[in-house]
């Protein structure tokens, strides 16, 4: 099995329902934030993308038919080359707004709460956010110009035909559309908003 769809989005705009709706479709796991509490093994290669240090791809997408969220995300251009018959979807939200409003309520305080030495993970999150998104990641106006200049990237450098653009409402027809497939009868998959994560993370009592 090789990647049919590479995720561009952000983490926030929608990619644990994609993750579900993608697994739907293409009938086999889709490769989230989330595996890596099941998977700590893959934090170290993560950290060696982030250190522009060489990653066994094939050995962390083993078994999954696309990959979205972060850390992925930061990578879209070199997955791009490595898997070039995937499609590559950009998920984004209303606009960069929006975004930082799910952000600064979900994200941020989760992680910023870490204390002392952070855990693998964290320690893993903290440097790519530094490194590939922004250094001032907790900060509105730097955190929405690095959204707004990564999604300008990857429309830059992803060819047209390979490129999916959706957000959240947007359902099953551009994703179906792009890999040919039928739309699903059923209702598209809406999880992990931000009153689901803040409960989850226990950021809320």
């Amino acid at each position: 099995m090789t990647l049919r769809v590479v995720g561009a989005g952000l983490g926030r705009t929608g990619t644990h329902s994609l993750k579900l709706a993608l697994e739907q479709v293409l009938g086999a796991p889709c490769y989230h934030m989330l595996e890596l509490f099941d998977r700590p093994d893959d934090i170290g290669q993560w950290q060696r993308a982030v250190r522009h240090e060489n990653v066994e791809w094939d050995s962390v997408f083993e078994g999954y038919a696309a990959v979205v969220d972060w850390p992925a995300a930061s990578f879209y251009d070199i997955l791009m080359d490595v898997y070039p018959d995937a499609l590559v979807l950009l998920s984004t939200r209303q606009d960069a707004d929006a975004w930082w409003r799910s952000v600064s309520a979900t994200i941020v305080p989760a992680i910023s709460r870490v204390a002392g030495e952070p855990p693998p993970l964290e320690a893993m999150l903290f440097e790519l956010l530094d490194t590939r998104f922004t250094p001032n990641w907790r900060d509105h106006d730097a955190a929405v110009a690095a959204y707004v200049r990564h999604n300008e990237q990857v429309r830059a450098r992803v060819p047209a035909e390979r490129l999916v653009e959706w957000q959240p409402g947007d359902a099953w027809a551009p994703i179906c559309r792009a890999l040919g497939i039928p739309e699903p009868d059923d209702p598209f998959p809406h999880v992990n908003t931000t009153t689901e994560f803040r409960s989850m993370t226990g950021l809320d009592p």
